[in-house]
């Protein structure tokens, strides 16, 4: 078999592995990559490039940075480039039925979550947060809803329980890259016979907001520490202590459950072990923290220069 012309579309670290599976398989040919626009980062502003982007680069694929992917002009250049497929994998902008029609065997995504759950921008934090102990990635074929098209392949992996958004990320990365590249030969020949999503089984994963990261006591000790899992490193789980106009911002990066109860919020002990506070069922432990424009600190040390003590509230 020739090999079959690709196109990629991506632009977050997620988008990497798989991209760069595409590149390493004698059987595809990476033709473009498409990904978003230089974005200011940084103090100065800079216009920084996406990983997708370096990543090409660096292996001297020609990239493309439309401000949008519906815009005729871009679509008027991929069609130069006469894709066989384009696999899509975290690119952030939804794509015209235009698109979708030009390569002759479609575009295939690789999601983050077992379809038809957790639909939407951020499944690997909600599938931490809601407290699942299994997820994995889906290969599915594009068509106009988001993330409703056929499900090509899936593969299952635990979600442990000293596992977080970070390190969750890094292994359905790696799962994704591999099942798309396994699915590709077998999609392309007619081996794999697509299969209609369940739509009574859908759920959504909605894009994470800073203020998610807010912890609210009263929820049940085991959910605060999910939520904790599942927003770290971003956009972190954080709390304040203190009262009008001084209120002092916690920033939490290491905590874990403990059988005690006490009023939500309310510190029941601060020493060299961690700072316990009350929660709606039983308290959590903090054993990291900093403070805002501050290290992050064991408690311990963090107790030395910034004393906190029982009966104080956070909220």
């Amino acid at each position: 078999m020739a090999p079959l012309n690709v196109i990629f579309m991506g632009t977050a670290e997620l988008s990497c592995a798989s991209l760069a599976g595409l590149l390493q398989d004698p059987r595809l040919r990476v033709v473009a990559v498409v990904t978003q626009p230089d974005k200011p980062k940084g103090r100065n502003l800079a216009a920084q490039a996406s990983p997708v982007k370096l990543l090409a680069l660096q292996a001297q694929v020609p990239v493309l940075q439309p401000l949008r992917a519906r815009d005729e002009s871009f679509l008027a250049e991929l069609r130069t480039f006469q894709p066989d497929l384009i696999v899509v994998v975290a690119y952030g902008q939804i794509l015209p039925q235009s698109l979708l029609d030009l390569p002759r065997h479609g575009c295939l995504n690789v999601h983050t979550s077992l379809l038809p759950m957790l639909r939407g921008a951020a499944p690997i934090q909600w599938a931490i947060a809601n407290g699942e102990t299994e997820t994995g990635v889906t290969i599915m074929k594009m068509d106009a809803g988001l993330d409703t098209g056929p499900i090509l392949t899936q593969q299952r992996t635990p979600i442990a329980p000293e596992d977080n958004a970070a390190t969750l990320h890094e292994r359905l990365a790696t799962l994704g890259a591999g099942l798309l590249i396994q699915t590709i030969p077998s999609y392309v020949t007619g081996q794999i016979v697509s299969q209609p999503q369940p739509a009574e089984a859908s759920s959504y994963a909605a894009k994470i907001k800073k203020e998610d990261g807010r912890i609210v006591w009263t929820q049940p000790a085991k959910q605060i520490w999910n939520r904790f899992r599942a927003f770290t490193p971003w956009p972190g789980a954080f709390t304040y202590c203190g009262d009008e106009p001084k209120l002092m911002l916690l920033k939490i990066w290491g905590a874990t459950m403990v059988a005690r109860t006490g009023p939500a919020g309310e510190i029941l002990s601060a020493d060299r072990d961690g700072i316990i506070v009350g929660c709606g069922q039983e308290a959590l432990q903090i054993t990291e923290l900093q403070r805002e424009g501050g290290r992050c600190l064991p408690a311990r040390d963090f107790l030395a220069g910034n004393p906190l003590l029982p009966g104080q509230k956070l909220h």
